[in-house]
């Protein structure tokens, strides 16, 4: 999860945490929710989704790996998340599962792949994210907390969502 403040533009320079050592970065497909979603199955979810995004998801692996603990707290530091400069409408991607992807760092080409490298789309990922606190694992509880809106996970419009990357990390 990214933290708001991690969003940035894509040519503002990355604010490197103090103790940082190992940074890191990865190409990935993002998108950003147009409707609330909650519950979703896939149709739903990829027809809430309003469009997509290049992103730079940026990583302090030292916090990551040599202090324990959440994987995240590498990922959500201030401007860790340059998104854009497009948001590409829904409507005008054919199919968000076969784009090519690159990020140039400094000049010099790195990754170049596709997202039909990812293990899931993003309509599929929504589908799971839309559900995820869900309490399906506690089956005795009573009816009316089960459908507490504290138990329910949704997003409303504008969320973003970082969606991983194809081949080849940095």
């Amino acid at each position: 999860m990214k933290a708001t403040s991690a969003v940035s533009g894509p040519n503002d320079p990355i604010i490197m945490p103090r103790g940082s050592r190992k940074p890191d970065w990865e190409v990935e497909l993002a998108f950003v929710v147009g409707e609330e979603c909650r519950y979703a199955d896939e149709a739903q979810a990829a027809a809430s989704i309003a469009g997509c995004f290049v992103c730079n998801d940026v990583s302090e692996r030292a916090f990551q790996l040599e202090r324990g603990g959440q994987w995240e707290k590498g990922k959500g530091c201030d401007s860790f998340g340059p998104i854009g400069p497009w948001l590409v409408t829904a409507d005008e991607v054919r199919d968000p599962c076969n784009l090519r992807m690159w990020p140039d760092v400094n000049g010099r080409r790195f990754q170049d792949s596709s997202t039909n490298m990812m293990i899931f789309s993003p309509a599929s990922s929504w589908n799971w994210e839309s559900r995820v606190s869900e309490p399906r694992d506690k089956p005795s509880c009573p009816p009316s907390s089960c459908q507490d809106q504290s138990t329910r996970k949704s997003a409303s419009s504008s969320a973003l969502s970082w969606k991983g990357c194809p081949h080849g990390s940095g």
